[in-house]
């Protein structure tokens, strides 16, 4: 969807209309998903993450001046669900060992395929990293987004993304050895 459409429906939305937040949120609602499990890496509170964004929305979007940023604020805004609930399942002593076993599913199936092993690859970097990489690479963001949704100066994200492209081109070489 183009940026300028998203604009007008993020109008639309402030103005109330239920089809334009139904086409929102059929469009972001995918990438959303992937970014929380992303950050969190357990499946459940990636959709918890993600369903309370969209009820914050809901209750905010008549507060978001530029439209334009609409892209950033609702990632801005998953990726604090998600850290409230990691930050919620950690003082609360919460076993996830399933999580464990899906991780292990995922990775064993990654393995077969180039792309596929990259992202398992993707999927090792340390958190701050991993986000940096993911948001660019994979969601096409621009560094500027990157930096208001990860809430860092964007010299970080560069060096961020520097470290990790340097960190997978040394995990890539060692698996072609």
């Amino acid at each position: 969807m183009e940026q300028a459409k998203v604009e007008l429906l993020v109008i639309e939305m402030q103005q109330g209309s239920e089809p334009a937040f139904k086409e929102v949120f059929d469009y972001f609602q995918p990438m959303l998903l992937r970014f929380a499990y992303k950050t969190c890496r357990n499946e459940q509170m990636a959709k918890d993450a993600v369903q309370n964004s969209w009820l914050k929305i809901v209750t905010s979007i008549k507060k978001l001046e530029d439209p334009r940023r609409f892209k950033s604020w609702i990632y801005q805004m998953v990726r604090w669900q998600s850290l409230d609930l990691i930050k919620k399942a950690n003082n609360e002593k919460i076993d996830f060992t399933d999580m464990e076993v899906n991780e292990g599913e995922l990775n064993s199936n990654k393995v077969d395929e180039k792309e596929n092993s990259l992202l398992a690859i993707i999927d090792l970097l340390p958190d701050i990293d991993r986000q940096a990489i993911y948001l660019f690479y994979l969601e096409q963001m621009p560094i500027k987004d990157i930096a208001i949704i990860l809430s860092i100066p964007i010299g970080t994200v560069k060096s961020r993304l520097n470290r990790a492209r340097n960190t997978l081109k040394v995990k890539l070489q060692s698996l072609g050895e």
